[in-house]
């Protein structure tokens, strides 16, 4: 269990329109750098306009990471949001930490809270949105560079310059390169997600997913989620 320790840069966000689209959305994230506390919801101050699709419990808090800005600017340029940290409505940015080193399950303690890695992200429209490209949601979903989320084990309160420290490692088979690539690439990999619907530190909605595909045979329809109901078409 090696990884070294991350010391973030701290965001959140308030609910606000969404460019021209009529939407509203809290992914536009500034920094926070006094103390906050952390609940099992997530960052004091932090908000999400959607909550039966974002927020929660097992998505309480957002990690990106700022390693993927670079590759982001080489493909889309220099668009706005890539100005400064808080492009994807992350609440965490750090270097170091990337996708194919953080593993599902991974216990973290930042501060006096105590996080697990939940579940990876599933991009959705907003980004399209943000960074006025209609399929940067699909790209972020096709790059692998998504983010992750946390779970609040122990509520505490951090501040940026406080480390995010690995302290457990249950699942270093699974790494969240692993979830991204049955979720959107090997879709029909049955053993992949015979193994993944059995991961007790899996968010469930995401066992659930596993489950679906396992007795339908069939991939859901990333559409909506991708492209926005009124987009379709």
């Amino acid at each position: 269990m090696t990884l070294a320790a991350a010391r973030p840069r701290v965001l959140v966000g308030t609910i606000a329109p969404l460019g021209e689209s009529g939407q509203t959305s809290a992914i536009g994230k500034s920094p926070a750098p006094a103390p906050r506390r952390i609940g099992k919801v997530g960052l004091e101050g932090d908000a999400q306009a959607d909550l039966k699709h974002h927020g929660g419990r097992e998505k309480a808090l957002h990690h990106y990471a700022f390693d993927h800005y670079a590759p982001w600017r080489e493909e889309i340029g220099e668009a706005a949001p890539l100005a400064a940290p808080g492009a994807f409505g992350e609440n965490f940015s750090t270097t170091g930490w990337t996708e194919e080193t953080i593993c599902l399950g991974d216990v973290i303690r930042f501060g006096s809270a105590l996080l697990q890695v939940s579940q990876g992200r599933q991009p959705c429209f907003k980004l399209n949105l943000r960074f006025g490209l209609r399929d940067m949601a699909l790209r972020v979903q096709r790059s692998g560079r998504t983010g992750w989320y946390y779970r609040v084990l122990e509520d505490g309160a951090a501040q940026e310059g406080d480390a995010l420290e690995l302290v457990e490692r249950p699942c270093p088979e699974w790494p969240l390169s692993r979830l991204s690539r049955l979720l959107y690439r090997d879709t029909r990999d049955r053993e992949g997600l015979t193994a993944l619907a059995a991961l007790p530190e899996l968010a469930e909605s995401w066992r659930a997913l596993a489950r679906r595909r396992l007795e339908t045979g069939k991939v859901e329809n990333w559409s909506a989620r991708l492209y926005g109901r009124r987009l379709q078409g």
